[in-house]
């Protein structure tokens, strides 16, 4: 597997390799299920190795900028308290809508 200027099969690679690292350190999976990811773990990181660093083309430039767009769509603003009256007057409202729409339909 080549990384010539796609970018999807090295993101799919650290995708699995990182799957792979949670499983290794899961406290429940068993001592074969734990070798196995370290096998295939070290598998992953050679492919990594030999596909080298992104070519530097617009897919890498298009994937930092949706990384960016991400956190800046995080909300910087304290969340509402759960279970204000307007949220539940909200929901019932939009419930309501719905409905007679349907109806008078």
């Amino acid at each position: 597997m080549s990384a010539d200027g796609v970018a999807g099969p090295v993101a799919a690679l650290r995708r699995k390799l990182r799957a792979i690292g949670l499983l290794a350190e899961d406290s429940g999976a068993t001592e074969a299920e734990r070798e196995n990811a370290a096998a295939v773990k070290i598998r992953l990181e050679q492919r990594l190795r030999e596909t080298g660093a992104p070519a530097g083309d617009w897919t890498d430039k298009a994937f930092r900028l949706g990384q960016w767009a991400r956190e800046i769509r995080k909300s910087t603003s304290p969340a509402a308290t759960d279970g204000d009256w307007t949220d539940h007057a909200r929901r019932l409202g939009k419930a309501v809508r719905r409905g007679y729409k349907k109806w008078s339909e």
